[in-house]
């Protein structure tokens, strides 16, 4: 197996801009959170937060701004070559250019022009694809959007491509910004701490936010000692789950978050008596902590009343969707430094908590295995295993990975070619549907339906090896404009704490774990026009990796009165017309089908997504990153472009989109006689949900076992699969 490790860094936070800034900051203890000067916080509970001292420039998004610099610092001391195709990028954020979309609506409200793309800047996989431009990354580009549990998510992901030789390196982390909508989500609420934050302490209050960002690279070790690069520290694993417990609340006992942490462990090969210390979630409400902590009793044992945990949001507060990249570099920080950072502003220790918070100030120790914990809102968890790097270790042996194979399809139909004709008898009670948005409804019952399709009974036995990816282009818009424009509009108390925690992208698949009882491995994915099958490909690694024994993968979409705006405003989207869509499948490790004498539908024989690399909303003129796809694709099945009976293409009906991709089949297909088949042509687009459809298509159509379905993001992200169908 091959052993990934860290090569270099870059922070932004309210330390300052660079990972010494932050280093320092954190081993003084220095509280960095202090009143905010970007916002006007009037009627909030608080006025504090880790506010960065940076320009704010109009026509500029600051989470956009934030994430460039830190992997500017990141990239500029990597000494990492490759070739361009083999270097990727996986971002995680929980707002992305929310604060950009806050501009717009505000300027149309005053009677200005808006720049419509503003509103787009909502979308995650924008500011990946501004990322992997920045740079001239060509290979895996995604977002990752689970609440505050993103970056940690990405880490994750990137690990798995690098293993999966997807990838030589990854430039992988998290970015969010401070906005009006995010501050008075958390202060309706309740969460925000009048005072600086003071994780795991008997007189906590809540948390504090923060802003910023953090970006690592992480390589290949071979690829790192050819180049001489620096190494930080060594990537030893991750662990996902979801608690199906509450939109918001953690599991009293920390039920989930403690099988992340020993899903960690077994990836990494480590023993829970190994671990020296863990940089925890640590929020600073009551609840989290305590959770947290019960979860580190219940996956550590006895050894976590040895294990220090602190909590570095007490200095540098909640960086959301950042948080995990800036707390993977501090644990790798105290690797490298043999250092534990310290929790600032405690004071009297919980009962409810109990552990070791290293209160105060840092403490020199050996730490050759650190972990890092976030957790985050619909029960999304994830723990990343890090390891002080001995050049002669052996790699944690794990099982070969094995064929995925699908076993069950949901598809929602659409009676009026915009909207889904939506019948949950039977899957939810009316009084359970009346507390969930459109998008949590229609991942429910596309999960349900292919749930049944695939005869896969989930219960309290088996709910812990099936989860839920999900995948949605637009997320939560529907939520978020009914939660952000009173806001905008009237202030902070306009705000509805029963409609924000529905305004984070990974709220459908939290549902779905609390409904359907799928508690295994979590997260979502938002990669726009193509979210489905970049879903479909993240389902296909986790179960080749054996970290679960089956998921659902989703893909839903409901597009708002305000996103057909956006789009017709927008000379690029303005023919399309956004419809909603749900679709889901049920992927199962072969192993797992078989035994339980699952009916087969089709085998996953190759995927791949790349990258142009060229800008925001811009892609090769010529189609050469989806011809790189459908290549890879190719070549991971072992086909030549011959043997396939189909071909399921991206078309849209939009030339400056379509022909790219014709001229990149022509070249792989050739002469080969193959059918091409144009599925959204001339109807409406349920944007990240079309490919899936094409996937149930393809997998009904009467003849032939290998079929290939693209998919591009239209912003420079492309996707291959190909499915070798079972002959009838």
């Amino acid at each position: 197996m091959q052993r990934t490790v860290v090569t270099s860094m870059g922070a932004v936070t309210a330390h300052g801009a660079g990972v010494p800034h932050l280093w320092h900051g954190l081993l003084q203890g220095h509280v960095a959170i202090r009143p905010v000067s970007s916002l006007d916080l009037t009627g909030h509970r608080t006025a504090l937060g880790g506010e960065v001292d940076w320009p704010r420039r109009a026509g500029r998004d600051t989470a956009l701004d934030y994430a460039l610099a830190a992997a500017h610092e990141a990239m500029a001391d990597t000494g990492i070559t490759v070739a361009p195709h083999r270097w990727g990028v996986v971002l995680g954020t929980c707002n992305a250019g929310l604060r950009s979309a806050e501009h717009a609506w505000q300027a149309e409200q005053a009677g200005r022009q808006p720049d419509w793309r503003h509103y787009l800047a909502i979308q995650p996989q924008i500011l990946a694809e501004a990322l992997a431009a920045e740079f001239g990354l060509q290979g895996p580009v995604l977002s990752v959007n689970t609440a505050c549990a993103s970056a940690a998510h990405a880490i994750g992901h990137a690990l798995d491509m690098i293993r999966s030789d997807q990838a030589d390196a990854m430039l992988v982390g998290g970015t969010d910004a401070f906005t009006r909508t995010v501050f008075a989500g958390f202060n309706s609420l309740e969460s925000l701490s009048p005072k600086p934050a003071a994780p795991y302490s008997k007189q906590r209050q809540g948390l504090s936010l923060g802003e910023g960002a953090g970006m690592l690279v992480l390589a290949k070790l071979a690829v790192a000692q050819a180049a001489g690069a620096s190494i930080l520290a060594e990537v030893l694993g991750y662990g996902l789950s979801a608690d199906g417990y509450h939109p918001t609340a953690p599991h009293p006992q920390g039920e989930g978050a403690a099988r992340a942490i020993t899903a960690a462990l077994a990836d990494a090969g480590v023993a829970a008596g190994a671990v020296d210390y863990i940089n925890g979630h640590g929020t600073g409400t009551l609840k989290n902590d305590a959770a947290e902590s019960n979860a580190v009793r219940a996956a550590l044992g006895t050894h976590a009343e040895k294990t220090p945990l602190s909590s570095t949001k007490s200095m540098v507060g909640h960086l959301l969707g950042a948080a995990g990249a800036v707390e993977a570099i501090a644990t790798v920080l105290a690797v490298q430094h043999q250092t534990a950072p310290p929790t600032a502003n405690f004071a009297d220790p919980d009962p409810g908590c109990g552990l070791d918070p290293v209160p105060g100030a840092a403490r020199q120790m050996p730490i050759e295995v650190a972990l890092s914990n976030n957790f985050a809102f619909a029960g999304a968890n994830a723990t990343v295993a890090f390891g002080a790097y001995f050049p002669e270790a052996d790699p944690a042996e794990r099982a070969a990975p094995e064929d995925v194979v699908v076993t069950g399809i949901g598809v929602l139909d659409r009676g009026d070619d915009l909207h889904v004709d939506l019948d949950l008898d039977g899957v939810l009670p009316a009084r359970q549907r009346r507390r969930l948005d459109r998008l949590s409804l229609l991942a429910i019952a596309a999960g349900s339906q292919a749930l049944a399709d695939a005869g896969l009974r989930v219960d309290a036995d088996s709910g812990d090896r099936i989860g839920v990816v999900l995948g949605s282009g637009l997320g939560p818009v529907e939520s978020i404009e009914r939660f952000a424009i009173p806001v905008l509009a009237e202030g902070p108390g306009a705000a509805n704490p029963g409609l924000f925690p529905n305004t984070v992208h990974n709220a459908a698949a939290g549902q779905v774990a609390m409904h359907l009882g799928t508690r295994g491995p979590t997260s979502t994915i938002a990669a726009s026009h193509a979210a489905g099958t970049a879903a479909l490909c993240v389902a296909h690694d986790l179960l080749r990796a054996g970290r679960a024994d089956a998921l659902l993968c989703v893909g839903v979409d409901t597009p708002s009165e305000l996103t057909r705006r956006v789009y017709a405003h927008l000379p690029l989207l303005k023919r399309l017309r956004p419809a909603e869509g749900g679709v889901a499948l049920v992927l199962e490790r072969r192993s797992v089908a078989l035994a339980r004498g699952a009916r087969i539908l089709a085998t996953v024989a190759g995927r791949a997504i790349t990258s142009d690399a060229i800008g925001i909303g811009r892609w090769d003129r010529d189609g050469a990153g989806i011809e790189r796809a459908m290549r890879f694709a190719l070549a991971q099945a072992a086909i030549p472009a011959r043997d396939l009976c189909g071909v399921w293409t991206n078309t849209i009906g939009v030339a400056a989109v379509d022909r790219p991709e014709d001229r990149a089949i022509r070249r792989v297909i050739g002469a080969a006689g193959v059918p091409i088949h144009r599925p959204s042509r001339r109807r409406a687009q349920p944007i990240g949900v079309r490919a899936l459809e094409a996937v149930a298509l393809a997998l009904q159509a009467d003849q032939g076992r290998f079929v290939l379905i693209n998919s591009s993001s239209l912003g420079g992200t492309h996707v291959s699969l190909i499915l070798k169908r079972t002959e009838k």
